[in-house]
Parts: C-alpha cells; sequence; structure tokens
C-alpha cells in the first residue's frame, strides 16, 4: 500500500495543475441596455419673405411674435444699427433689423 500513496499524490497534483489552466469559458455579455428615448424637439425652418409685412413697422413684442410665427423661426433676433452680431448661421433664426427710431428695416433669416 506503500507504493500507492506516491503515484495517488502525483496524480491528484497533476489534475490539479491541469484544471487550473484550463481555459474557463467566458461568461456571456449582458444584453445591451435599451437606447433611451430620443427627445424630439421642432425643427424651425426660418422664411423671410413671410415676414417682411413687418418692414416699415415699429418694433413691437406683438410684431416681433407674428413676424416669428408667420416666418417659420423659432426664435427673432433684433439687429440694432452699429450692433455687433456673432456670424453662425441659425436657419431656424429670424434677424429683424431696425433703425435708429426702432423700426423694422429688412429682415433675413440665420
Amino acid at each position: 500500500m506503500r507504493n500507492r500513496y506516491p503515484n495517488l499524490l502525483a496524480t491528484v497534483a497533476g489534475a490539479a495543475l491541469v484544471a487550473g489552466c484550463a481555459a474557463s469559458t467566458p461568461a456571456p455579455a449582458p444584453a445591451p441596455a435599451p437606447a433611451p428615448a430620443a427627445r424630439t424637439e421642432p425643427v424651425y425652418q426660418c422664411n423671410a419673405d413671410s415676414a417682411k409685412f413687418a418692414v416699415g413697422q415699429p418694433l413691437t413684442p406683438q410684431l416681433e411674435a407674428a413676424a416669428r410665427a408667420r416666418s417659420g423661426a423659432g426664435i427673432v433676433r433684433t439687429l440694432k444699427p452699429g450692433e455687433a452680431v456673432t456670424m453662425e448661421f441659425n436657419g431656424g433664426r429670424l434677424n429683424l433689423h431696425v433703425d435708429a427710431r426702432n423700426r423694422v428695416t429688412a429682415v433675413g433669416c440665420g
């Protein structure tokens, strides 16, 4: 019986060594989380021709709102004489150019 233990010990140690080195099967990747619902914001497209009725009129909040609504713009920017403005283009913005007396002299988009 004495001869069996060294062989048994060597067999168990070899099996443990092989089991430790064996590649384990990777766990399956978790399913991707569903994408959050995209917020849909209205898309505005300015049409300056529809706001030309404002030219020659004094700028009031009511005129500004009417020009914005008719042009389809999302926002309105008032441009005063000599005022510095940014040059980025925004297709959903109506620009109302006014003179020193605050009368609309021109309309445009951007």
